[in-house]
């Protein structure tokens, strides 16, 4: 089987991850639904994403003479992975919360504003990765997945497509 060039598959990647933010912020501005710390950190794992394709579109490496595959064509394909894995963990953190029992979940966080303000940045990632009772609440589901499901169900997509063109042979 062929696979169709790195190009326009990096262009579909990076139009899915402009759409996914679309959906998130008429999800907030629209219908009102306040993303929680892990949604930011999720939006911010796509927003990464789609620059990485943004860029190896605009780029579009050419493999030298002597090579297969260029450096940068294996860095973008890294980039999308790693940010794909590094979102899946956060979602995965967050559907675990979801599943936890609401006694057993620390409490509310201060907004994302104060405490990049306030709190050194050690910190400030350990209470936004920690997660709190915020995170753990299913305002909204599609298909009988909350939101959190959904993107991981995305960064799973987007890791296969990274490790996909990773492991890509040619172009």
């Amino acid at each position: 089987m062929t696979l169709p060039a790195s190009r326009p598959l990096y262009l579909l990647a990076f139009i899915a991850c402009v759409l996914l933010l679309a959906a998130a912020y008429y999800m907030e501005y629209v219908m009102g639904l306040l993303p929680c710390p892990l949604c930011i950190v999720q939006r911010f794992a796509i927003l990464l994403i789609g620059l990485l394709c943004l860029a190896a579109v605009l780029h579009n490496p050419q493999p030298r003479a002597n090579r297969k595959r260029s450096l940068a064509t294996r860095f973008y394909a890294a980039g999308v992975l790693l940010f794909a894995i590094f979102g899946g963990a956060t979602a995965s953190r967050q559907i675990w919360l979801q599943h936890q029992p609401a006694d057993q979940l620390p409490s509310c966080l201060p907004s994302l504003d104060y405490m990049i303000d306030v709190l050194p940045v050690v910190e400030m990632l350990t209470l936004l990765f920690s997660g709190t009772a915020d995170c753990a609440k299913v305002t909204w589901t599609f298909l009988g997945l909350s939101i959190a499901e959904c993107t991981l169900l995305v960064f799973i997509t987007m890791g296969l497509f990274g490790l996909v063109q990773l492991l890509r042979r040619q172009d």
